[in-house]
């Protein structure tokens, strides 16, 4: 008897785009019922090919048969029509639209031949909610409400509410906190005991190994490595097939003694009602200062606060001894405080300009002559800032956007180093940053620190607060419920304290 033919088979596909040749002839094949990972740095095709297999791009040559037969993915509804759905990391949801007018967004429910709304359509979604173990989500609210974890969960709601029997998952746990992976892989789990396909897509390897079967590795368009078993290859051969290196996963080391003097960030009862509690913090030059904690322990609304981008109920912040003015995002730069926010795209880049632009915006009166800019002496300072940092391409004049993501983070950083900044405040550095990347970004952050920048430092990656900071403050619930030097802390301590924490002494 006949072996039955994988759900998904991709041949020898290629996609050239104006002077980048995006996938070299790749091949992929997926059976039902397997959680199939995709891997590659950035820039290795994952995109274009998951692009491909969603109906978005037309191949240039190859083929793909769906369940033994040869198909043409001529459009998304071609695919989904199939059965293939396409959870992008960037969600494509109406943020004015509720929760189940986005999940049943162009296959709205009817009877007799007329579209059906309201109760209908919220009932649905509620099925679909409470099959994702999200019964909490109300249907009727408007999806620009919710949280990025509760838009993630209507994302994939609106997946299942097709007939799929393959769901491609782009960096699902992106915006996760650890309770809200778990709840993640047990949806996977229950999809694939059903029979249906997952294709996931994920820089932390980690989660590969828990929940993947097999791996396919991509490498400047090709793919490498098809097939491998995700729970025996050693971590260490992926990455060498992902970079065409070894990358040692070692953090760079911490100075020997810890930094005295006098602080350069001084807060004192700093709080924000409904976010958190009354903090005290201080980072001295040369520290790195990490806060570790769950989504909404209040990590990020801390960095933002003592930013000025939010306003305190209470407290204050000194750099250098001197009060800022409170929710003042203007005093703060003019004071040394720089700010990479977790969402670069959204919030730090001018993702149109160049590299030149987005590392200069922030210090455009240095290159001002009598009203007029000084582009020559604006490029050459971008340059001096990006070279310091090593980003590639050396060319500041190209758009940021044609940048790796951690290209991208580096050029937000080569922006405070411009301005000379004396504090960098540091939300998720290596978010959507690739593993080889990943690497350079610690060195990096570890140099600045030891040139004398005070770093405050947030991660949902617990092994990276710890392998960073120089001291942790453990968070929960708005609250610090420990604080400690990092060598004194490991992964379960932490997380024991985020989930089941007491008051700090």
């Amino acid at each position: 008897m006949a072996p039955e033919p994988p759900l998904l088979s991709m041949s020898g596909i290629t996609k050239s785009f104006p002077g980048v040749r995006a996938l070299d002839g790749v091949d992929l094949d997926v059976q039902a019922g397997e959680v199939h990972c995709l891997l590659g740095q950035n820039g290795a095709g994952k995109s274009t090919l998951i692009k491909v297999l969603a109906g978005a791009h037309q191949p240039d040559t190859g083929t793909i048969s769906w369940r033994g037969e040869d198909v043409t993915l001529r459009s998304p509804i071609a695919a989904m029509r199939l059965g293939i759905a396409t959870i992008y990391q960037e969600l494509d949801l109406v943020e004015h639209l509720s929760v189940a007018e986005n999940v049943h967004l162009g296959h709205e429910p009817t009877a007799a031949g007329f579209v059906v709304r309201g109760k209908t359509a919220k009932a649905s979604t509620a099925r679909l909610l409470k099959r994702l173990g999200h019964p909490e989500i109300d249907p009727g609210r408007l999806v620009g409400q919710l949280s990025a974890a509760q838009q993630q969960i209507v994302s994939m709601a609106r997946a299942l509410s097709h007939d799929v029997r393959l769901i491609v998952m782009d960096e699902p746990s992106a915006a996760l906190d650890p309770d809200e992976v778990d709840n993640l892989f047990r949806i996977v789990g229950d999809l694939t005991a059903e029979g249906v396909a997952v294709v996931y897509i994920s820089h932390r390897l980690e989660e590969i190994r828990r929940i993947g079967d097999r791996v396919t590795v991509l490498k400047d368009g090709r793919a490498v490595a098809g097939g491998l078993p995700a729970k025996s290859t050693p971590t260490r051969e992926v990455v060498a097939l992902m970079t065409g290196r070894n990358v040692e996963y070692v953090f760079p080391d911490r100075p020997v003694s810890a930094p005295d003097g006098t602080p350069v960030l001084e807060v004192r009862g700093l709080m924000r009602h409904g976010e958190f509690e009354p903090l005290d913090l201080d980072v001295h030059p040369g520290e790195i200062v990490g806060l570790a904690g769950l989504v909404g322990s209040g990590r990020s609304e801390i960095l933002e606060t003592i930013y000025g981008a939010r306003k305190p109920g209470a407290g204050h912040v000194r750099v250098d001894g001197r009060a800022l003015r409170p929710g003042s995002v203007r005093a703060a730069v003019r004071a040394g405080l720089g700010l990479a926010p977790e969402e670069r795209k959204a919030q730090a880049l001018l993702m149109l300009e160049s590299v030149t632009r987005n590392v200069s915006v922030s210090s455009m009166s240095r290159f001002s002559r009598g009203g007029w800019l000084d582009r020559r002496s604006e490029a050459g300072a971008a340059r001096a800032a990006t070279r310091e940092l090593s980003l590639r391409p050396d060319n500041p004049a190209v758009p940021v956007r044609t940048l790796s993501g951690g290209n991208q983070q580096k050029a937000v950083l080569a922006r405070w180093l411009l301005r000379g900044c004396r504090v960098l405040l540091l939300d998720e550095p290596t978010r959507g940053v690739d593993v080889g990347a990943r690497a350079e970004l610690y060195a990096v952050i570890r140099r600045l620190a030891d040139e004398g920048l005070a770093v405050l430092l947030v991660s949902s990656e617990v092994p990276e607060v710890l392998g960073l900071a120089d001291r942790v403050l453990v968070l929960r619930e708005g609250r610090v419920v420990h604080r400690a030097p990092a060598r004194e802390l490991d992964e379960h301590r932490v997380l024991d304290l985020v989930m089941e924490g007491s008051p700090a002494s």
